[in-house]
């Protein structure tokens, strides 16, 4: 309840200062997988605030929010993959601060399919899902799939694989488990926001291979498990390293996350050893400069000040609207990290991070 009240205050403290009176607008881009959560935190913090504080987030995918966070556009990235070593390296040479990658929410990429008169969820495995999108597995009736799925007549329809056309963090995820359970994915294909697919057609953003999976009888995509379920789109199993089918949900998504987590948490958890874990779930994150005055898109301490206020949000308070939406909330000990590595921004040699956090 003390975290509660301290927050709430402080936000009202930001929306009340004298720095605070013209509106200020955050801008974000990134990742399309967490896109209805960061919608739902624009419309509450701008309501909270009074409007003092406005968000604009861009979803235009986490290849788009890197690339956006790298050249100075935005005030925040955000991305479902963290930023990898080189790029790490590119900021600290580049622009002499860190790259912050704070994790703040869970979600699930599950494989949706349009199977016209099957009902019941079907059952894949890593190995069936690459060899579906490697071209291996070509109709919906092959052995491979059957035998997964005994009790449901599958038809000899031709399978249709949908991926993504631009370069995203849903992508990341899917090909990093893959790349996990595949040895000859990992060695044609391998992980990253934008790989070279073997076969199929493009969608841009969740929303896109959403649409296209919905249109095309035979068809299969992988989205984040919100967006499968605002399309009405059938979703399978998959079956985790413990050898048990899970279908993606908040409990297995949550238990997915029961891992070591490195102090800057950059972390793989597809193809989790959690018995009850769903095995392609991943943090997301927001990506932040820890000095933000060497921000470009940063202009002023106000708006630095805007931006930690609103990530300490995210934090604590904004934390109860992920769950409605199948996100998972963080658990303890990956909030504490998320606030440690808040509290090192700073402006200007301000430690604002410090401040605020500690407030």
């Amino acid at each position: 309840m003390r975290r509660l009240t301290a927050t709430v205050l402080g936000v009202l403290a930001l929306a009340a200062s004298a720095w605070a009176q013209t509106p200020i607008t955050l801008v974000g881009a990134g990742a399309t997988f967490p896109y209805p959560l960061m919608a739902k935190y624009g419309d509450e913090y701008t309501r909270l605030t009074g409007g003092k504080v406005r968000i604009n987030y861009q979803s235009i995918g986490s290849g788009g929010g890197i690339r956006q966070f790298l050249e100075q556009t935005v005030h925040f990235g955000a991305s479902d993959a963290p930023l990898d070593d080189a790029v790490m390296r590119d900021v600290r040479t580049r622009f002499k601060t860190n790259a912050l990658n704070i994790a703040y929410a869970l979600g699930a990429v599950v494989p949706v399919y349009n199977l016209p008169g099957v009902r019941e969820p079907l059952r894949f495995t890593g190995p069936v899902l690459a060899d579906i999108y490697l071209g291996k597995i070509k109709t919906w009736n092959d052995p491979a799939l059957q035998d997964l799925n005994p009790n449901v007549k599958l038809p000899p329809l031709p399978i249709t694989v949908v991926h993504r056309s631009d370069g995203s963090g849903t992508t990341y995820v899917w090909a990093d488990y893959l790349s996990k359970v595949s040895p000859e994915w990992a060695s044609k294909v391998g992980r990253g926001t934008s790989v070279q697919w073997p076969v199929g057609v493009g969608g841009k953003g969740n929303e896109g291979v959403a649409g296209v999976v919905k249109q095309t009888p035979g068809a299969i995509g992988y989205v984040e498990v919100t967006y499968a379920k605002q399309n009405n789109l059938s979703y399978g199993a998959v079956r985790n390293k413990a050898g048990r089918f899970i279908l993606a949900d908040l409990p297995s998504i949550k238990a997915a996350a029961n891992v070591p987590l490195p102090g800057d948490m950059r972390v793989s958890i597809t193809d989790t050893s959690e018995p009850s874990g769903y095995p392609i779930a991943s943090f997301t994150y927001l990506l932040l400069y820890e000095d933000l005055s060497a921000n470009k898109a940063v202009k002023s301490e106000a708006e630095a000040r805007a931006l930690v206020e609103f990530v300490k949000w995210i934090l604590t308070d904004g934390q109860k609207y992920n769950e409605p939406l199948t996100y998972g909330a963080l658990a303890s000990v990956p909030q504490q990290r998320a606030l440690a590595l808040l509290s090192r921004v700073t402006y200007q040699g301000k430690p604002i991070g410090k401040e605020i956090v500690g407030r």
